[in-house]
């Protein structure tokens, strides 16, 4: 069926949504094509995408027929016949996450699902305490405020990996008819959490104390940008001895981010609301949540000045403190593992040999993390994970990156630096002169829509086929994991890797470029890490590596 047949179906669906109609009556041609070319795809985080009418839109009708799919998997498990579900601050989000267990109760499946919003690891913490055989967590993260998303979970309170998401599709393949699913959302199988358990998941946050410090004397400004972090970081905080100062006007639960011009902690606009409060009341600390809590950033006082820390900066800070703290207490264990990806800073591969620890590396997405977390249970000892994209993991009793633990572990570092007369940049600083200047910067190339994808693709095709040359830098290796092999000069080697449309140049002195797709937003990401003796050195680099790789961006 091309676009044109879906849209009729649509259009003249008696049962469809009003408001979805009207939007569909006042589409243009070109409209119709980007809505129906295709039925919406499963990305590295479930489903994500606009908002709207049309089989590659986020309405009801794709979640449900998104939830029917799931469904089946989870009663061929053949295990408790529960699911999780929570939902983040975004236009739309209860509607969706209602419904969802509408389907799912209408298939005899027991629901637990949160009363209000709640972040994404609390959802992974759900899963895992009613012993769920999957979980739904109804979010876009850090996307705008015109997408919305549907995350699936496993039973371990993971986000589903390749091999599960394969069977999953599948299921949802099957289903034709979007207009015709059973849901029930007043039925039995629907429990209702309430507030009265956050005590639970809070407590479990409380155990990734490392230092019992007596004074905190330090402000930490806090915002969640609208969304769930609210609910949990401000009381945890207090209930810590912390003094917190929320961004009263980004506590607000608003689908339209009013009061902040981005929702994603990446972007330096994002800091705006807190920053300015953080000067006016004499802030030391600048804490920003993205609006499903997965992520954090951060900006530091230091010398009176606000810096602001990468992801990358902030992952290999947050290791570096657990592991020289622990080891001061002798509790680094024989067996401990922390766990990376592929495109976050070589540093954090450094910070944990050096402290004898077994590093795993994984593609992106914190599936793989948690997919790892599983493997070792038993033989090994979770220490760490993250990724550059201001996602990490301290203890791993959810399976997903979380950024209330993240706060928490912020704040503590933080006033323990301040009790021995520094700031985290000190703690930076001497990261950096012990293991070396490593620098990272994310280049996005936002390519929309159908021409979008087919430039992307090309991309991708080229840089397949001709090396990404740097002048003066040798290529030593390369990975193309959709071929699933590594090249060097010695020959090719299989890669062990879930197959994904990702590209790993590695050049002689350390440095790396990584090109891969977004699985989540439309646009392509090009990674880049470099290594110096000193800022100077690693700045210029990279630098030289922005320009080099645009200009045959700019070719292709």
């Amino acid at each position: 069926m091309d676009y044109i047949q879906k849209y009729q179906a649509w259009v003249n669906n008696n049962t469809l949504d009003a408001t979805l109609k009207q939007e569909l009556l006042n589409m243009t041609d070109a409209q119709k094509e980007e809505a129906f070319y295709v039925d919406i795809e499963f990305g590295t985080g479930g489903i994500r995408g606009l908002m709207g009418a049309g089989t590659n839109r986020v309405n009801v009708y794709t979640i449900m027929r998104a939830t029917l799919g799931f469904s089946r998997y989870i009663l061929n498990q053949n295990r408790n016949k529960r699911v999780a579900i929570s939902y983040d601050n975004r236009l739309n989000s209860y509607a969706f996450a209602k419904r969802a267990a509408g389907v799912l109760a209408a298939q005899g499946i027991d629901v637990f699902i949160t009363s209000a919003l709640r972040p994404t690891p609390y959802l992974s913490y759900m899963v895992r305490h009613f012993d769920c055989d999957g979980g739904i967590m109804i979010t876009a993260s850090h996307n705008p405020k015109a997408y919305n998303g549907y995350k699936v979970y496993d039973e371990t309170g993971c986000q589903i990996v390749p091999r599960i998401a394969n069977i999953v599709i599948s299921e949802i393949q099957s289903i034709d008819d979007y207009f015709n699913i059973d849901f029930e959302e007043t039925s039995p199988f629907i429990h209702w959490v309430d507030e009265s358990f956050d005590e639970h998941y809070l407590e479990a946050v409380k155990t990734i104390q490392i230092e019992d410090l007596p004074n905190k004397p330090l402000k930490l400004v806090y915002s969640p940008l609208h969304g769930t972090g609210g609910t949990m970081v401000p009381r945890l905080l207090k209930e810590l001895g912390y003094k917190v100062i929320p961004v009263e006007s980004q506590m607000v639960n608003d689908p339209n981010f009013g009061a902040t011009q981005s929702s994603n902690p990446e972007e330096k606009i994002a800091y705006d609301g807190a920053l300015a409060l953080a000067k006016e009341v004499g802030g030391d600390l600048v804490l920003v949540t993205d609006p499903d809590a997965d992520r954090l950033g951060v900006m530091v006082k230091h010398q009176g000045k606000f810096h602001f820390l990468s992801g990358n900066q902030t992952a290999a800070l947050t290791l570096y403190y657990i592991l020289s703290r622990k080891q001061e207490k002798g509790l680094i264990p024989d067996n401990g593992y922390v766990f990376t990806t592929n495109v976050t800073t070589p540093l954090i591969d450094k910070i944990a040999t050096s402290f004898k620890l077994k590093v795993e590396t994984t593609l992106t997405g914190f599936k793989f993390i948690g997919e790892k977390a599983r493997a070792i249970e038993g033989k090994g000892v979770y220490m760490f994970g993250c990724e550059e994209s201001y996602g990490s993991l301290v203890s791993d009793f959810v399976r997903d990156k979380d950024a209330v633990q993240a706060v928490y572990m912020l704040s503590e570092m933080a006033t323990y630096m301040h009790s021995q007369g520094k700031t985290l940049i000190d703690l930076l600083t001497t990261v950096y002169n012990t293991y070396g200047y490593f620098l990272e910067e994310t280049l996005n190339l936002n390519l929309s829509g159908i021409e979008g994808k087919k430039r992307i693709e090309a991309i991708m095709t080229y840089f397949r086929n001709n090396r990404l040359s740097i002048k003066n830098k040798e290529i030593v290796q390369i990975d193309d994991v959709l071929k699933l092999q590594t090249w060097r000069k010695t020959g090719i080697e299989a890669l062990d890797y879930p197959s994904s449309n990702v590209l790993k140049f590695y050049y002689r002195d350390g440095s790396w470029i990584v090109l891969r797709p977004s699985g989540t937003e439309p646009k392509l990401k090009i990674y880049m890490s470099v290594v110096g003796n000193t800022k100077h050195d690693a700045e210029e680099a990279l630098e030289n590596y922005k320009i080099t790789v645009q200009g045959l961006l700019g070719q292709v």
